[in-house]
């Protein structure tokens, strides 16, 4: 029986969009992961171990490129057209810019993944000179006027907000006051001769350059350091210290646009496979699973850690009363 013309053109038209389908999932797809510094030595391992387990899952190749900088640098650049699949930043403020700048992402992309979308931890320790000549123990001895401290720009860093913030709620907590915590911050950021515009670029100015007494570190960046000049430096653990939540997410118009959503997304939740929490811990970052937590405990000591939320009422009014254009940073650090 002769088949309908328009009848066999629907069927190869049906077959030749299969076969399409098949090539073109079979192609290598590119992701470009926005990161802030920090990071860099871990998502090399970790974009390493991503494409292999994609290809083994899928058969598809995947290229990882990269870019890094200071986190909130970071951000202002994907919002002025970075063509990031994801972005892996040092605070969730930084990525909330991405929703109230462009609507790059939802207002509430924070609940898309586990522990509000932060595959690790991390906190603020003090990074010195070996041997510790200068006596730092605590917060406090940060402004000392003969003690010069080495931390990045809260303007362009993730890490500098964090380190700000610690010293901030430290010298609340002990003084029980804003204004005399104010006064504080204001004294500490007196002794800072300089203020690179990311945590590297703070830590190449104390480890290579050799200025500074105390370089105020993500936690991992300080085990990293000890590692790399370990007959040059030590780190201590203040009394107090910031609970870091380093957030990640796929940027929607980005990944909607090119084709990209389905690997992006495997890319972020493979952050929380065994495997990658392994890596996690083996970087000195604090994985959330159980069991690289027990790997890694005597690296991760338990210590006496607040919240965002407990001390500033998270990152919408803390960006508002402290990071803003004319607020008390800005007033702060003007008079200097």
């Amino acid at each position: 029986m002769k088949q309908p013309r328009n009848f066999i053109k629907l069927l190869s038209a049906i077959a030749l969009t299969g076969l399409s389908g098949m090539l073109n999932a079979q192609l290598p797809q590119t992701l470009l992961n926005v990161y802030y510094d920090p990071t860099r030595e871990f998502y090399a391992e970790y974009n390493a171990a991503f494409m292999k387990h994609w290809k083994s899952q899928t058969g598809q190749e995947v290229n990882i490129k990269q870019s890094h900088g200071g986190s909130g640098k970071q951000a202002r650049s994907v919002i002025d057209g970075l063509d990031a699949d994801v972005v892996t930043l040092a605070l969730a403020g930084d990525i909330d810019a991405l929703n109230a700048n462009g609507g790059w992402i939802p207002k509430d992309w924070q609940k898309r993944l586990p522990n509000n979308s932060s595959p690790y931890t991390s906190t603020i320790v003090l990074v010195v000179r070996q041997g510790n000549p200068k006596g730092i123990k605590d917060w406090d001895d940060l402004i000392r006027p003969e003690v010069k401290v080495i931390t990045p720009n809260p303007k362009t860093s993730g890490g500098a907000r964090w380190n700000y913030l610690a010293a901030y709620e430290f010298a609340k907590r002990k003084y029980g006051i804003d204004a005399k915590a104010k006064e504080f911050i204001t004294k500490l950021y007196n002794n800072v001769p300089v203020l690179d515009t990311g945590a590297r670029g703070s830590s190449i100015t104390f480890a290579q350059r050799n200025q500074g007494d105390v370089f105020i570190s993500w936690e991992n960046e300080a085990y990293l350091l000890e590692k790399e000049f370990g007959n040059k430096v030590d780190f201590i653990y203040p009394s107090i210290s910031i609970l870091a939540q380093p957030p990640v997410t796929v940027v929607d118009k980005n990944v909607d646009r090119k084709g990209t959503r389905k690997v992006a997304e495997a890319y972020l939740n493979f952050l929380y496979s065994e495997e990658a929490q392994d890596l996690i811990g083996k970087n000195f970052y604090r994985p959330i699973s159980a069991k690289a937590q027990a790997k890694y405990a005597k690296q991760m000591p338990k210590l006496n850690l607040f919240t965002i939320d407990q001390a500033f009422g998270g990152w919408d009014r803390v960006s508002k009363e402290h990071f803003a254009d004319g607020a008390v940073f800005d007033q702060i650090y003007s008079k200097k």
